[in-house]
């Protein structure tokens, strides 16, 4: 049997950016006062279960802070006004916001500055949406081209377009492709999307051409996960989705000649290895 490894899997800029941000506050500040993260700082359980062993503690938009907390603005970004609130308990505040999503809630707030109404191609509740909306006035998020498609849009409007940094890509062009049919005025495309995301998936695609089945790591909560695994399985192969090796699945693995690996941006080289290393005990598997 035969182990390819996708060269993307794992942590991408914005999630090491943000975990080396928290490292070095941990170095720094924690004997000043308790380290909050405003929510999980990535979305992958084994890593945040390492930093509350640390002591970092999760806080809502609904805690008390004192001056000598340090709260840590997570990958993903947070809302404008629960930012705002936060700053004014006079707490030190640390953006790990990931550049990418940063540089999209900018280009939206710059859109919305001029009395465009927002079309966001995302996930409803996922807190990176919930933080880039809030830079717009007007808004309405949607999941697919389907629910847009079902949406009735105002002639008398001004739209603008934009997207979750880790929508398909594909998925986005059809959508601005439709609505520049659907409306008559030009509306303005927000190229949003992260590249890492893209290249990602794109080799998860290619991949998926080349063996038989596919393992993809990461936390089930991490919506760029989600969708390579997706994307395995519309490749029509064996595709399956564990945070750890503990979930493999052995027996089905073991009727496949060629499997591939990849990882979320979320997921931790140390889950990876572990990953490999387990297979190649089990399933004697060469990489």
């Amino acid at each position: 049997m035969k182990l390819r490894i996708a060269k993307t899997a794992g942590f991408c800029m914005g999630v090491d950016r943000a975990l080396r941000k928290l490292d070095q506050a941990i170095r720094t500040h924690g004997h000043q006062g308790t380290i909050y993260t405003l929510g999980p700082i990535i979305h992958n359980p084994q890593v945040l279960q390492k930093y509350a062993q640390l002591g970092v503690e999760q806080a809502s938009s609904d805690t008390i802070f004192t001056p000598s907390d340090m709260v840590i603005i997570r990958a993903h970004g947070i809302p404008k006004n629960i930012e705002e609130k936060i700053a004014e308990q006079g707490v030190t505040l640390l953006d790990a916001t990931c550049p990418k999503v940063k540089k999209a809630q900018v280009l939206i707030r710059q859109q919305a500055d001029q009395g465009k109404y927002l079309l966001l191609f995302g996930e409803q509740e996922h807190p990176e949406v919930q933080g880039l909306v809030s830079y717009a006035r007007d808004f309405t998020v949607f999941e697919s081209e389907e629910e847009l498609r079902s949406l009735t849009l105002s002639l008398h409007k001004t739209y603008f377009l934009a997207a979750q940094t880790t929508q398909d890509r594909e998925a986005f062009v059809s959508i601005a492709t439709y609505l520049s049919h659907a409306i008559q005025t030009e509306i303005h495309v927000l190229d949003t999307i992260c590249l890492a995301t893209k290249e990602r998936q794109d080799e998860v695609q290619a991949l998926s051409q080349q063996v038989d089945a596919m393992i993809i790591a990461g936390g089930k909560n991490s919506g760029n996960t989600r969708r390579l695994f997706q994307i395995a399985q519309e490749a029509g192969i064996y595709a399956v989705h564990v945070e750890t090796a503990s979930e493999l699945p052995w027996e089905d693995l073991a009727q496949f000649e060629h499997i591939g690996l990849t990882a979320g941006a979320s997921t931790p080289s140390w889950i990876i290895e572990e990953i490999i290393q387990s297979i190649g005990e089990v399933l004697r598997i060469k990489a």
